[in-house]
């Protein structure tokens, strides 16, 4: 990886806060719709299909184009597209909130979500490429609290803008906030590239497709029914595809995702990881947020307040978890972290009840939000430091795209479940269906946390994330064997 400017103090202080503040816009759309669907739906009118394709349509581009927007960065210069990627997704939110219908509204979020693809990967390059080695646990815990914070807080945002003010200011918020970031972006960050001067167009191609093809299946198995035409086939040719995506990158000269990556345990281990976690967490916080509001009666802006023992403990936690694996290497707090999530959605799944008191949800409250700060601290740290530096775009990539198809399987198979043994004829019903999708979403993550906490090799020879160490040095180390 090539540098135009030597990394200052003030550089990293100022990589820190674009990265994490345009982190914290594209992690927060991903949710921050869900609370505004009914008044969007009576302002615009449009069926059942279009409002859920106003957020699919985001997650899908999203999930499908972020190692194609990490390619970019190495190949035309990583503050370069992560500038052009802020000034898309900024423009496109202004678009959204424009829109004078559902067909218009669906096609700015789409954009919305390509916008995001190019920019998110890039957030942590160029935070890696900033800050010191020794210093990037503490780094990344920081941006892993902002981003978990919008993961968890998008219902609540949403919520009240929409309650106060009307559903386009969850769009409008944005500008501001891009427009202010653009210019300090482009004088503030300093230029990188990867070592590869192609892109590798077949394997972005292949690698887009199958993803899509899987999420598309999840994403409608609920409205289409996991046996309808457009679901079955995404859910089996997906998976063929990236099939023949992996058969291409093995022989390729210059593949998007060298697959020699994947023979590092570290950044096979925390993929899985990821994508488990996404699909416990996820999955559960579509359904809770639901059970606050229609089992509990909360409003939206009620309902997000009293999540936030869960969602503001990151700002807390991660900040000091990212400094304890610089200490200590960041498996041992993933796996705890990990584990703590779990836990958290266990003991919801044995709170739930219809007419359970809010005091009796706080320990569960307290220990997912824990255990989530816990995880996203360290995890991004992990993955920068299985790689060369020059890979850790395409990385970083590799792993959002995990997390999103990890989000978007949650939501499918949790709500498969829900539906299976409950429903939304009663509050009892949603009750008999919200218990057994929690204990699916609480095994999953515990399923991630035993993987991770294997006392088997992990990244470098000796067993432990050594985070303290220079990424180049860990790769020697035997991190990307």
């Amino acid at each position: 990886m090539e540098q135009t400017e030597r990394p200052t103090r003030a550089t990293a202080i100022w990589a820190l806060i674009v990265t994490s503040v345009a982190g914290f816009m594209a992690a927060l759309d991903n949710l921050v719709v869900t609370t505004a669907l009914p008044s969007i739906r009576k302002d615009l009118g449009g069926g059942l299909s279009d409002l859920e394709w106003t957020v699919s349509a985001y997650t899908l581009t999203f999930a499908v184009l972020l190692m194609f927007g990490a390619a970019l960065g190495d190949r035309f210069g990583r503050r370069r597209m992560f500038a052009i990627g802020l000034g898309v997704f900024t423009a496109a939110s202004a678009g959204a909130a424009l829109a004078p219908g559902m067909a218009e509204l669906i096609a700015a979020r789409a954009v919305q979500g390509v916008g995001a693809a190019m920019l998110l990967p890039l957030t942590l390059t160029l935070l890696s490429a900033a800050v010191p080695a020794e210093r990037r646990g503490t780094a990344f815990g920081i941006w892993g609290a902002v981003n978990g914070l919008a993961v968890a807080t998008g219902p609540l945002i949403g919520g009240t803008l929409t309650e106060h003010f009307s559903w386009q200011w969850i769009f409008w918020l944005n500008v501001p906030i891009g427009l202010l970031l653009l210019p300090l972006a482009l004088l503030r960050l300093n230029e990188s590239r990867g070592p590869n001067p192609r892109l590798d167009l077949p394997g972005t191609a292949l690698a887009s497709a199958g993803l899509f093809g899987i999420v598309y299946g999840l994403v409608r198995s609920q409205p289409d029914g996991w046996t309808s035409a457009p679901v079955l086939t995404g859910l089996i040719a997906g998976p063929l595809v990236l099939a023949a995506f992996v058969w291409y990158e093995l022989r390729a000269a210059n593949p998007m995702l060298p697959m020699r990556l994947f023979r590092s345990r570290a950044f096979s281990t925390i993929n899985v990881a990821s994508l488990l976690m996404f699909v416990g967490m996820f999955g559960s916080i579509f359904l809770l947020s639901q059970f606050l509001q229609g089992v509990q009666g909360y409003s939206p802006v009620e309902a997000g307040v009293r999540m936030l023992p869960w969602t503001g403990m990151p700002m807390i936690v991660a900040p000091l978890a990212g400094f304890v694996s610089d200490r200590i290497g960041g498996r041992p707090v993933v796996a705890v972290g990990l584990a703590l999530q779990a836990i958290g959605l266990a003991l919801f799944a044995l709170a739930a009840a219809t007419h359970v008191s809010y005091a009796t949800l706080i320990p569960a409250l307290v220990v997912s939000g824990t255990g989530m700060a816990l995880y996203f601290a360290p995890s991004s740290n992990l993955v920068m430091s299985s790689v060369r530096p020059e890979e850790q775009g395409i990385a970083s990539g590799a792993n959002n795209a995990m997390r999103e198809v990890g989000g978007s399987l949650g939501v499918a198979v949790l709500s498969s479940v829900f539906s299976g043994w409950g429903g939304y004829g009663s509050a009892q019903a949603f009750v008999d269906g919200l218990t057994p999708a929690l204990w699916v979403g609480a095994g999953a993550v515990a399923v991630a946390a035993v993987v991770v906490g294997l006392p088997a090799r992990f990244g470098g020879r000796s067993g432990r994330l050594p985070s303290r160490l220079p990424v180049a040095e860990f790769a020697r180390a035997g991190g990307s064997e």
